[in-house]
């Protein structure tokens, strides 16, 4: 076992977090309370790298390890959530998607341009009536000669306004089950196609999120991911890559808990000393360096299981499950430790709570992870090999 980073690791560390102090932090506030954040910060995660860091070269990529998209994301969502949410869903659950079950022409025509940052890239699994129960979904894609013709809703889909391709899932055959879902490669461009954001979030709200819309919108044969009926598959080994995102990006959260509370622990004196020098006060820090480090292990094993090649559902599953749950533990403490100055927009601490509701839910709620887990341990559940694998690190050409 090795614990210590790259120095080429360590140099992505040092320039996100560079990009954060002075990008991202200084304008935070005002961009959540408006509800978005500058266009140009796009461009910047692009020249950075950081729009494609472990997709290969060949396919205009950083060609770093998975380790690296966990460093990141750590580092973007300890700036804001927001942030780390794009790339989440732009990298983990797009791109990296097409590099596990995209041909060699959808790679050209959708990661090259991803990974590259001249195109951005979502995922549309969630509906309605259909979150944690997948096949609960109602949108349908029927054949039509060379075509599917595309009918249906999805919500809560992040970069809904903002990102050129999404990867949506639809019924290619209903009576089948989860096993009758398929995966397709939709263009905002085409026609039948709509989005519209959702107003009034609790948290994550310099992020773009909301609905998009399929009226008979036809999709070339060509845009089908993965054969009919592999949907459901494919939207899981996705999650894998998505909750890997959300996991390292609950550690960077948990990261600014610590940053703020320890600051504010100097600057506050009760009953004649530092506030920090409160037992219970202290208890809370320890918990969040606690839960800090814990996290970090648990999405660096991940990453380390992905470079090899090797499936990592459970040990994702636990990952997320687990960071999440502690950021937003340490986001609560924050709230605590800085007293009715928490409770306000004088402090970030308010928003870090905030933030760390959602991914609680998204990409599986802490309740199916719990049952996840109890049931690999009970031996109720066993993950069979997948047909199709991400890229071992170091990629080849």
């Amino acid at each position: 076992m090795n614990f210590e980073m790259s120095a080429e690791q360590e140099m992505l560390r040092k320039t996100v977090r560079q990009f954060v102090d002075e990008e991202i932090i200084p304008y935070i506030a005002k961009w959540d309370a408006e509800g978005g954040f500058d266009a140009k910060i796009w461009s910047r995660l692009a020249e950075l790298g950081l729009m494609g860091v472990c997709v290969p070269e060949q396919y205009g990529g950083s060609g770093m390890d998975y380790n690296a998209l966990a460093i990141v994301c750590e580092e973007l969502e300890r700036g804001d959530t927001a942030f780390r949410t794009a790339v989440s869903v732009h990298t983990g659950l797009n791109s990296m998607t097409l590099m596990q079950w995209g041909t060699e022409e959808q790679k050209q025509r959708y990661l090259v341009p991803q990974a590259k940052g001249v195109r951005i890239g979502a995922f549309g699994l969630t509906e309605p009536g259909a979150g944690s129960d997948v096949a609960a979904m109602t949108t349908t894609a029927v054949r039509d000669g060379n075509h599917y013709i595309l009918n249906g809703q999805k919500t809560w889909i992040s970069l809904c306004d903002i990102a050129d391709h999404f990867i949506v899932f639809a019924y290619t055959d209903k009576s089948k089950k989860h096993h009758g879902i398929s995966a397709f490669i939709v263009e905002r461009s085409m026609a039948g196609f709509t989005s519209k954001a959702i107003k009034g979030k609790y948290g994550i709200r310099a992020g773009n999120t909301g609905e998009l819309f399929f009226e008979d919108l036809r999709l070339p044969i060509e845009n089908r991911l993965g054969e009919e009926g592999e949907g459901f598959k494919i939207a899981m080994s996705a999650l894998d890559n998505g909750r890997f995102t959300v996991a390292a990006g609950a550690v960077g959260l948990i990261q600014a808990c610590i940053e703020a509370s320890v600051k504010y622990c100097h600057e506050r004196e009760t009953f004649g000393k530092p506030i920090g020098e409160h037992q219970l006060v202290g208890r809370m820090i320890a918990n969040m360096e606690a839960g800090y480090q814990m996290s970090r292990l648990l999405v660096y094993r991940v990453g380390e299981l992905k470079n090899k090649g090797v499936r990592n559902t459970r040990e994702t599953s636990l990952a997320k499950w687990q960071s999440c749950d502690f950021a937003n533990k340490a986001a609560d403490d924050a709230v605590q430790i800085h007293g009715a100055y928490g409770y306000s927009d004088e402090y970030p601490v308010a928003r870090y709570l905030r933030n760390s509701k959602a991914p609680v839910i998204y990409e599986g709620t802490r309740e199916i992870h719990t049952i996840m887990q109890a049931d690999y341990v009970l031996g109720r559940r066993q993950d069979k090999p997948l047909k199709n694998m991400l890229p071992k690190w170091p990629f080849e050409e």
